[in-house]
C-alpha cells in the first residue's frame, strides 16, 4: 500500500474508535439537560446509555464471525453507515423514545466498527508496524474517555446538548468518504459461511436482552421473570457453545486456560464496578452541587486523564514484571475509591472529589495496560483475534451490567419519577448504595487479579 492509503486507513479507524468513547462520557455529562428537555424518568434517562450499550453488546460477538464469514471492510462501512444516520436521529429526535432508539443503532454501528476495525489494522499493515498502529487506535480510544467529559460540558453549556450528535455526523460522513475511496473489499474468506453459529447467536441475544429489560422491571414479577429467563438462555448457551468446532463463544478459552479465564473475569469485575462513576458523578455534581455542565465535565475529567497518561506506561513495565501484581494493586485501588465515593454528600469538597477520581484513574491505568497484556499473552498467535474480541467482549458486558444495576437501583428508589424531581437525599441514597455495591464487587477482582498466576515471558 502507499503511505497515503496507509495513514487513510488508519486515520478512519482511530476517528471511529475515538468517536465511541467520546460520545458515551459527553453524553453522560449531558444527562440532566436531555432529562429536562424531554421530561424524562430516572429509569428512562439510563436507558440513554444502556441503549446504547445493549446495541454493541448484541452485535459485537456475532460481528467478528460475520466479518470473518464475508468481509470486514464491508462490515466496517456498514457499521458506519449505521452509527452516522443513527447520530443524525439523535440529533433531530423529537422524544426520548427516539434518542433511545436512536441510541441503540448507535451501539450497533460501533460494535461492527470497532471489531472489524482492529481485523482491518491487522490485515492492512506490515508486522513491524502493527504493534504502533493497533497502539495509536487504542490511544484514540483513550483520547475520546479523556475529552468527553471536559468537551461535552463546554458543548452541552454553550450550544445544546444536539451538537454532541451533529458533531459526530460530520466525522461519520468524512469517514465514510475516506472509507469508500481506500477500504475496497476484500475477496477471500477465513471461515466457511455455512459454519456461522446461528443458534449460539440467537440465544445470546435473547438472553443478554432479557437481562436487560428485567433489571429495569425489577421489583415487579416480570422483572424477576426475565432475569430468571436471562439466566436459562445464558446457561443453555454456554453449554451448546460447548459442543461446536467453531464457537460464537469459545469456552474452552475459560476452562482450558486459567491465565485468560482469570484476567477475563478481572476485566468483567473492573468494568462493572467502574463504568458507573461518569453516569453518577454527572448527575451528582450538577444536581447536588450545582455545577454546569461544563464545570461537572471538569471535575470528571480527572479520571480519564490518569487513565490516558498513566496505561501505556504501566503497559511498559508490565513486560517486565510479572503484569499480576500491578493489575491486582489496580484492582484494590479502584476498589477503595468506589468505598470512598459512598460517603460523599451534599458538600462534600471538590477537591476531595478529584482526589478520588484521581486514585481511581491510577488505579485503572495500573489494571488496564497489565491486563490486557496478560489476556493477549496468555493465547497462541493464532487466538489472537478472538482472544481480542473476547475481551472487548468482557468490557462491554461488564458495562452493561453497571448499568442494568443503576438502572435497578433507580427503580426501586425513584419509581417513575425523574431525576430531577427526587429529593436530594433519596438520590444521595441511591448513589451511595449503588458506589457501595460496585466497591464490593471489586472484591472478587483482586482475587483473580492475584491468583491468576505468572505469566510465561517466552515469546510464542
Amino acid at each position: 500500500m502507499t503511505k497515503r492509503k496507509e495513514l487513510s486507513i488508519l486515520l478512519v479507524v482511530s476517528i471511529t474508535s475515538f468517536m465511541g468513547t467520546f460520545l458515551v462520557s459527553a453524553v453522560n455529562i449531558a444527562l440532566p439537560t436531555i432529562e429536562h428537555d424531554f421530561s424524562l424518568t430516572a429509569i428512562q434517562l439510563s436507558w440513554i446509555i444502556t441503549s446504547f450499550l445493549l446495541g454493541t453488546s448484541l452485535f459485537m460477538l456475532p460481528s467478528g464471525s460475520w466479518g470473518d464469514r464475508s468481509d470486514n471492510r464491508k462490515l466496517f462501512k456498514l457499521g458506519l453507515l449505521i452509527f452516522t444516520a443513527a447520530s443524525a436521529v439523535c440529533y433531530f429526535a423529537p422524544g426520548g423514545y427516539w434518542l433511545i432508539a436512536a441510541r441503540f443503532l448507535q451501539g450497533v454501528g460501533t460494535a461492527f466498527m470497532n471489531t472489524t476495525g482492529q481485523a482491518i489494522l491487522v490485515s492492512s499493515f506490515p508486522a513491524n508496524k502493527r504493534g504502533q498502529v493497533l497502539g495509536i487506535s487504542v490511544a484514540s480510544v483513550y483520547v475520546g474517555l479523556a475529552l468527553g467529559p471536559l468537551i461535552g460540558g463546554i458543548i452541552t453549556q454553550h450550544a445544546g446538548w444536539r451538537f454532541l450528535f451533529l458533531i459526530a455526523v460530520l466525522f461519520g460522513i468524512g469517514c465514510i468518504w475516506i472509507a469508500h475511496v481506500f477500504l475496497k473489499s476484500e475477496k477471500k474468506r477465513s471461515l466457511p459461511e455455512g459454519e456461522a453459529d446461528k443458534k449460539g447467536t440467537l440465544l445470546f441475544m435473547s438472553g443478554l436482552t432479557a437481562m436487560v429489560f428485567g433489571s429495569s422491571q425489577i421489583p415487579d414479577l416480570l422483572g424477576w421473570a426475565l432475569m430468571g429467563i436471562a439466566l436459562i438462555l445464558l446457561i443453555v448457551f454456554w453449554r451448546y457453545e460447548s459442543t461446536l468446532e467453531h464457537p460464537l463463544f469459545d469456552t474452552r478459552l475459560y476452562t482450558r486456560n486459567r491465565l485468560f479465564a482469570y484476567s477475563s473475569l478481572s476485566a468483567l469485575i473492573n468494568y462493572t464496578a467502574t463504568f458507573a462513576i461518569v453516569f453518577f458523578l454527572s448527575l451528582y455534581l450538577q444536581k447536588i452541587q450545582g455545577l454546569s455542565p461544563r464545570d461537572a465535565g471538569a471535575v470528571i475529567v480527572a479520571q480519564p486523564v490518569m487513565m490516558a497518561l498513566f496505561s501505556p506506561v504501566v503497559g511498559r513495565l508490565s513486560d517486565k514484571i510479572q503484569p499480576r501484581y500491578f493489575a491486582t494493586a489496580g484492582m484494590a485501588m479502584c476498589s477503595i475509591g468506589l468505598g470512598m465515593l459512598a460517603f460523599l454528600g451534599a458538600n462534600t469538597p471538590i477537591g476531595v472529589i478529584v482526589a478520588i477520581l484521581v486514585w481511581v484513574g491510577l488505579g485503572f491505568a495500573l489494571f488496564s495496560s497489565p491486563n490486557m497484556n496478560t489476556i493477549m499473552s496468555s493465547v497462541q498467535r493464532s487466538q489472537y483475534g478472538q482472544a481480542s474480541g473476547l475481551a472487548s467482549s468482557m468490557r462491554v458486558f461488564g458495562q452493561i451490567i453497571s448499568m442494568s444495576i443503576v438502572t435497578l437501583l433507580f427503580s426501586v428508589f425513584f419509581g417513575n419519577q425523574s431525576v430531577e424531581a427526587v429529593p436530594h437525599e433519596v438520590f444521595l441514597r441511591a448513589m451511595r448504595l449503588g458506589f457501595l455495591i460496585f466497591s464490593l464487587i471489586g472484591i472478587p477482582g483482586i482475587y483473580f487479579s492475584f491468583f491468576r498466576g505468572n505469566l510465561s515471558k517466552k515469546k510464542k
